[in-house]
Formats: structure tokens, C-alpha cells, sequence
């Protein structure tokens, strides 16, 4: 019984599409079949017309051209599916290797901790005690942000992630984060400047999500900008939307990997090149929320020269 269920399964194109998690038009076995099929149709009427209704054979000739054609176009198809298929598995194979390090560190560092912590064998002051209760708070931190991240990318991949509806001041927002990450601007020895229109309408959204949203791009901008570079924000209204920019003087983003960059777990080999801590979940999040917020996300990149980010959310109805 069992494996007629696996020859089973093996024969069902649209089981198969299940596992792998894609629509059928994306799924290589369901548009083998539909090729096979068409091309035993088209096998069938061409002798069908040729020996019964069509003499001409630049007639019969064209018909052959336009068939192969549309195989060429099927062909296409199929191998863009594949290429699609064969980009998701690497980057899961990423995720998983990026999961490990970014779990690796934090659990070594919370081990040593409580090495010393609990050592009777070492002389512990208090001040060095305070030291390491800060490791323990910050590397749980750490990790707590990157399990919420994959639950968040699971209810989004569900559909089980709902959002507030508050009016919410984009200045605001950008205002309380430019003074919470102050501190971390001036150690990176990096100049922001960040203007706005004065009396800039709210937006209609979940100011929690949207706060994560702006930190999320605000956070990476400064990561990927070495000592001494700058970031430039402006804040506009334009028409019924407001325009959000952010522009850094970074690392960049390759060419070749630009496509990648909201898929989940993508991070770029500049990202890893630079070390800097990030599981290659959060403009994922970033772009699910403002799709579904009712706005947009797009960005221009250059290796070596920076990046900049742009999204519109639509203003509050009155």
C-alpha cells in the first residue's frame, strides 16, 4: 500500500507542485505533461491536415513553424521554472547556514556567561558580574528577534498576519528612531541629514509594523556604511501618497544579486563580506508589510557606490 501511494504521489503533477510549494505554471512536471501533451495534439493534427485537408505544404510548412515555436515558448517556461526551483533551494540552503551562525554565536557567548557566572574557581567583582548579566540580556535578545522574525515570516506565508488600522505620523516615527539609534549614528562616525515636508498628513497602517519597517531600513543603511560615509532621508507627500527615501553611501548591492534582495533568507555577499548580524528575513518583512499596508518598495544600487531605498503608503482618507 505504501508504495502505491509513493507511485501514486510520483504521478501527481499537482501534489508534486504542493511540496515544492509553487503554482502549477511555475512547476516544471505539470508543464512536462502539458508539453507532452500538446506536442501529441500537434503530432496528431498536422498528419490529420496534411493527409486529409490541407494539400499546400507551405501550409503544412508554417503550421510546423508556428508548433515549434510554441514548444521553443513552453521550453522557456520550463526552464525559467526550473531556475526559479533551483534559486529557492539555495537560498534554504543559505537560510539554514545563516540560522546556524546567527544562533552558534549567541549560544556561545550565553554559555561562557554562565561559565564564569556560575565558576566558583574565579574571582568575580561586581562590576565584571554586571559585564556579563549585559551579555546574557543582549545575546537572548538576539535570539528571541531571530525566532519572532521566522514566526513572522511564517504567518505572512499563511496568511495569518493581521494588521492594525491607526493613523500614524511618518515624521514621528522617523523622529523617535533618528534619537534612539543616536548613539549608534556617532560611534559609526556617520552623518545623517533627514528632511521632510512641514505638516505632512498621517498615513492609515499599524504604527508598530511601520516603526519596524523604518527601523529595519534605517538599521541596514547604517550597518552597510563604513566610518565616515552618510545616509540622507527625505520624507515628502506626493499627490494621495507619502514618499519615504533613504539613501546611503555604502557597500552596495551586486548587479546579479539585486533580484534577490526581498526573497527570504537572501543575504548578499557583500552582507557577509562586511559580518554584519542579520538572518536575511527583514526586508522580506519589510516589503510583505507595506504590500499590505497598500504601498510599494523599490531600490537602486551600485557595488562600492551605496543604495537607495524608496517606498509610498497612501495618505489617511479623510
Amino acid at each position: 500500500m505504501e508504495t502505491k501511494n509513493k507511485i501514486c504521489n510520483a504521478l501527481n503533477p499537482v501534489a508534486i507542485c504542493r511540496k515544492y510549494e509553487v503554482s502549477l505554471w511555475q512547476c516544471p512536471q505539470f508543464l512536462f505533461l502539458i508539453m507532452g501533451f500538446v506536442i501529441l495534439v500537434a503530432i496528431l493534427a498536422v498528419y490529420f491536415l496534411g493527409t486529409e485537408r490541407i494539400k499546400d505544404p507551405t501550409i503544412i510548412s508554417l503550421l510546423v513553424i508556428g508548433i515549434t515555436g510554441f514548444l521553443l515558448l513552453v521550453s522557456f517556461v520550463i526552464t525559467s521554472s526550473l531556475e526559479h526551483l533551483a534559486d529557492a533551494s539555495r537560498m534554504k540552503t543559505e537560510f539554514i547556514n545563516i540560522v546556524s551562525h546567527q544562533l552558534r554565536a549567541p549560544l556561545t557567548n550565553l554559555s561562557f556567561s554562565l561559565d564564569f557566572l556560575t565558576s566558583q574557581a574565579v574571582p568575580q567583582s561586581e562590576a565584571s558580574r554586571e559585564e556579563y548579566y549585559v551579555i546574557l540580556k543582549e545575546n537572548t535578545q538576539r535570539m528571541g528577534d531571530l525566532i519572532d522574525n521566522l514566526l513572522t515570516v511564517s504567518r505572512i506565508a499563511t496568511g495569518k498576519f493581521p494588521l492594525k488600522k491607526e493613523d500614524v505620523s511618518l515624521g514621528e516615527l522617523m523622529d523617535g528612531l533618528l534619537n534612539k539609534f543616536k548613539p549608534f549614528i556617532s560611534a559609526s562616525n556617520i552623518e545623517v541629514d533627514f528632511q521632510k515636508d512641514p505638516n505632512l498628513p498621517k498615513v492609515n497602517g499599524d504604527r508598530l509594523w511601520l516603526e519596524q519597517v523604518i527601523e529595519n531600513l534605517l538599521d541596514n543603511a547604517i550597518k552597510y556604511t563604513k566610518g565616515g560615509g552618510a545616509i540622507a532621508i527625505k520624507l515628502k507627500q506626493r499627490n494621495k501618497k507619502i514618499y519615504f527615501e533613504i539613501k546611503d553611501t555604502g557597500v552596495g548591492i551586486p548587479k546579479e544579486e539585486q533580484r534577490f534582495i526581498f526573497e527570504r533568507f537572501f543575504r548578499s555577499k557583500n552582507a557577509l563580506k562586511e559580518q554584519t548580524r542579520g538572518s536575511g528575513l527583514g526586508l522580506h518583512i519589510v516589503k510583505k508589510v507595506l504590500e499590505l499596508s497598500g504601498g510599494k518598495i523599490w531600490f537602486k544600487s551600485k557595488e562600492g557606490t551605496g543604495t537607495t531605498f524608496y517606498f509610498t503608503l497612501p495618505i489617511k482618507r479623510q
